[in-house]
């Protein structure tokens, strides 16, 4: 399927795993310059780099909490992601 989206910016939330990680993958499949953020650094990083090795892209990762009611701490590959996103997918 061609969804129009290669070379777009997209930013998934809540991606380590579950219907997050299968958003990012799906996005990464159709060409999407991906990005993933989740609450766990490792969680998040091991994620990015299996999804890299599945769909054979670059997977950038942020850990942040997007639930904090103060700005997130970020760390993280993402971080410099250049652009805006275009599509931000939430499951």
């Amino acid at each position: 399927m061609d969804l129009g989206i290669a070379g777009k910016n997209a930013l998934v939330c809540a991606a380590s795993k579950g219907l997050g990680r299968g958003c990012a993958e799906a996005l990464a499949r159709e060409g999407a310059v991906v990005t993933i953020c989740a609450r766990t650094d490792s969680a998040v990083r091991q994620a990015a780099e299996e999804i890299g090795a599945q769909v054979g892209a670059r997977v950038q990762w942020v850990a942040c909490d997007i639930t904090a009611a103060r700005r997130p701490a970020i760390s993280g590959s993402g971080t410099a992601m250049s652009g805006s996103a275009r599509s931000t997918p939430t499951c």
